[in-house]
């Protein structure tokens, strides 16, 4: 079993930054993959960036690249999601996700998740 619990969300202006953390317990994430998704109410959860952890190659969705950054920290075993020239489209619940060895974009595959973070970007 995976345990992981998401923080950094908030309020933040257009144009500023926020750090997203997720957090696991009860295994590492060495042999896992991780996502990071966004949901807006009435719409599906949708990939935002992934990592998978052996390897460190990263997939961002084409509306964050250049914007937002996941990476990896092996020594607290976590994922953090820097997300800087927020817009107020970036404004969802952000979940972390997390599922055997490959990443994949589909909210679907992944069998643990993170409660979840509130973001949101004021115009």
């Amino acid at each position: 079993q995976v345990q992981l619990v998401e923080s950094g969300g908030g309020l933040v202006q257009a144009g500023g930054s926020l750090r997203l953390s997720c957090a696991a317990s009860g295994r590492t994430f060495s042999s896992l993959a991780i996502g990071w998704f966004r949901q807006v109410p009435g719409k599906e959860r949708d990939i935002v960036a992934a990592m998978k952890w052996s390897s460190g190659s990263t997939y961002y969705t084409d509306s964050v690249k250049g914007r937002f950054t996941i990476s990896r920290d092996s020594a607290k075993n976590t994922v953090t999601l820097q997300m800087n020239s927020l817009k107020p489209e970036d404004t969802a619940v952000y979940y972390c996700a997390a599922r055997p060895f490959i990443y994949t974009i589909r909210a679907g595959d992944y069998a643990y998740w993170g409660q979840g973070t509130q973001v949101t970007v004021s115009s």
